[in-house]
């Protein structure tokens, strides 16, 4: 193809209704989970429309850098429009031919792109535009992608399903993603929430179980936990049961408080999406809860529960372990689970209340443990600010106290090993060394900076000496970035 039409075409490709043009995704801010979780969804909760499920797919993988995986993607949404939407193929094709456009130009096949903007274009100069057009279902289809995407999207999906409800506001599917995408922004004080558009929703779908349970999780909300619990129970007793309904009603029972029926429903959720980081970490917040409900319940009944207490624990730690294996933040999935670990020791240590039958560890020595268990996860991070780690109370006559850096099988940790700062840092703060802990909190921040995935590391350091160490990089005791705190 000539550099003319290549020029045309990059006039014309910015005007197509698609994923290129929607403002999605920059391509070095792709999630890295986000290809699992899209495959992992059934439709978010439209199962009826797959297709929209391959050409979201096919965005993401162009921006991975894989076009040809990308154009399998779309072919078999465009089979799969031509399946299910017979009668409005045309119009449903729009968005698949337009990012069929935009991965060909990518590729340099600019005859191909043009081949489908044809297309685009003998759709939609039937109409006003030669090359986009007004229509509710692709406002639809922008506000269900833009709800994939999460976070800073839901308002623009939002505007989308309200948008598309003006032309045909008894539509089921526009009902169901005005309700989401209102429900997601629930959390935030300045939009209010009406719950009778998850209530008109339902009417229009009556069998859509997602909307069901966050109805469920609203009226919970409201004070209305029995009519939430009934709304949970007929969506999780239909089958097949989507891992998503599933996930949402294991928070309502763990709201409840109901943590083994919570535990039993993200266990369910997680045969259906295995080796979900996400769920693991949920379940081992369960655990955690259940060791909580245990110990508030009093001393002498956590005394007798203690063996139980230890069992949750190291459930607890199980699925912490696979959900930072899976991707989940360590920072925060750490930082709950090792309070329990130290909060019932560090009472004992520091009230003398241990068990007569139990021997006595010190709250450093879990950590030791807990942290040695954790060695094999290769990105971990600083469980909490120095606030949070008691002092030691231990008399100063029986010496400081040791814990040797060692991994699971008894070798000593090399300093440049992941966590291997902070668990100097807390044996220091442990015997009251604050600005030695300090020192070492610094030495494992620059660590993290330095090979976080954000990149923020390379603001920070500009130097071939990035991989050498936290003094070697700028960021040592007494840097600038960082003060200790005075004693």
């Amino acid at each position: 193809m000539s550099e003319v039409n290549k020029n045309s075409l990059e006039k014309i490709l910015p005007q197509l209704k698609c994923h290129f043009t929607w403002n999605l995704l920059k391509k070095d801010g792709v999630l890295h989970d986000l290809e699992d979780r899209v495959c992992n969804q059934t439709e978010f909760v439209n199962t009826e429309f797959p297709a929209r499920t391959y050409n979201f797919l096919a965005y993401i993988k162009h921006l991975n850098g894989h076009n040809e995986a990308a154009l399998e993607c779309l072919r078999r949404a465009e089979e799969l429009v031509q399946r299910e939407h017979s009668d409005q193929a045309e119009i449903r094709k729009l968005v698949t031919w337009g990012n069929y456009a935009w991965v060909y130009y990518h590729l340099g096949r600019f005859a191909d792109a043009q081949m489908y903007v044809d297309k685009v274009k003998q759709v939609c100069e039937k109409f006003s535009n030669p090359y986009s057009m007004e229509c509710p279902e692709l406002d639809c289809e922008e506000g269900w992608t833009l709800l994939k995407c999460g976070g800073k999207h839901n308002e623009r999906a939002k505007v989308c399903f309200k948008k598309a409800l003006e032309e045909k506001p008894k539509n089921p599917e526009f009902s169901s993603g005005l309700a989401i995408a209102t429900y997601c922004l629930d959390n935030q004080p300045q939009k209010p929430f009406s719950i009778d558009v998850l209530k008109q929703a339902l009417e229009l779908s009556p069998d859509d179980q997602y909307i069901r349970v966050l109805l469920a999780l609203k009226l919970q909300k409201m004070n209305e936990e029995a009519e939430g619990e009934r709304l949970v129970a007929e969506a999780v007793g239909n089958t097949p049961c989507p891992a998503e309904v599933l996930r949402n009603a294991a928070t309502f029972y763990k709201n409840k408080g109901d943590l083994d029926k919570a535990i039993e429903l993200f266990l369910r959720a997680s045969e259906s999406i295995p080796n979900n980081g996400y769920l693991y970490y949920q379940i081992a917040c369960c655990y955690r809860a259940k060791v909580k409900q245990i110990q508030n319940a009093g001393e002498s009944e956590a005394s007798k529960n203690r063996e139980k207490i230890e069992e949750l624990k190291k459930y607890a730690i199980d699925y912490v372990i696979k959900a930072t294996e899976k991707g989940v933040d360590p920072l925060h999935a750490y930082s709950d689970v090792t309070k329990l670990l130290e909060k019932e020791d560090y009472y004992q240590t520091r009230f003398g209340k241990e068990h007569p039958n139990t021997e006595r560890r010190q709250p450093h020595q879990q950590y030791c443990d807990f942290e040695g268990h954790l060695g094999k996860s290769e990105n971990t991070a600083v469980q909490r600010d120095l606030e949070d780690v008691p002092s030691s109370t231990k008399p100063a006559e029986e010496g400081k106290m040791k814990c040797p850096l060692q991994n699971r099988a008894g070798n000593h940790l090399p300093q440049s090993a992941p966590n291997s700062w902070y668990l100097q840092g807390l044996v220091h703060k442990l015997n009251g060394e604050l600005l030695q802990a300090a020192e070492c909190y610094e030495k494992e921040l620059g660590y993290l900076l330095r090979n976080s995935p954000t990149g923020i590391g390379s603001f920070l350091w500009q130097s071939p000496e990035l991989g050498q160490g936290g003094e070697e990089a700028g960021w040592g005791p007494g840097s600038p970035a960082l003060r200790a705190p005075q004693a």
